[in-house]
């Protein structure tokens, strides 16, 4: 989710709720205790150059169960993160504490709650590494019968 879809849909709301990949609820007394924007320049295994840059949130919960971030809060965070570093309208990442370790999660919306959505590594560079790209699986009753070969068409 970008920047300007996050301000979007906060617009509309009375109340913030996160839900992690496995359904269950960040607390509702969380805190957005940052919003920033991350730059991470490196090399990927191919030895090409890159850089990435996001838009950050850490949401936080401690024992302050009085506490709740309402939509116009959070939005005046953003504006004043926005006027502060410049953002452009980038993607969101969010980093959440777990049992172990702090999670980091792509974000969504379902029309209700902001989707913590689990984030998968790749391999940048698949050209240098060898690996193949996937073949599309096609079922049989999926194939086209007007473009397939006719017996004796002289095509196989």
């Amino acid at each position: 989710m970008k920047l300007s879809e996050i301000k979007n849909h906060l617009s509309t709301l009375k109340n913030i709720a996160f839900k992690l990949p496995n359904g269950a609820l960040v607390q509702p007394h969380f805190h957005v205790t940052e919003v920033g924007k991350i730059t991470k320049d490196f090399i990927d295994c191919g030895g090409k150059v890159r850089s990435e840059t996001i838009i950050n949130f850490q949401l936080w919960e401690e024992n302050d169960y009085d506490h709740r971030l309402h939509p116009e809060r959070l939005l005046s965070i953003i504006s004043l993160s926005e006027q502060t570093f410049k953002f452009e309208d980038l993607e969101i990442e969010v980093e959440y504490q777990g049992k172990e370790t702090i999670g980091k999660y792509d974000l969504d919306f379902d029309g209700t709650y902001f989707l913590l959505t689990s984030k998968l590594t790749a391999c940048l560079a698949e050209d240098a590494c060898g690996i193949s790209p996937e073949k599309p699986k096609v079922a049989i009753s999926e194939v086209n019968k007007a473009n397939s070969c006719k017996p004796n068409s002289g095509c196989c």
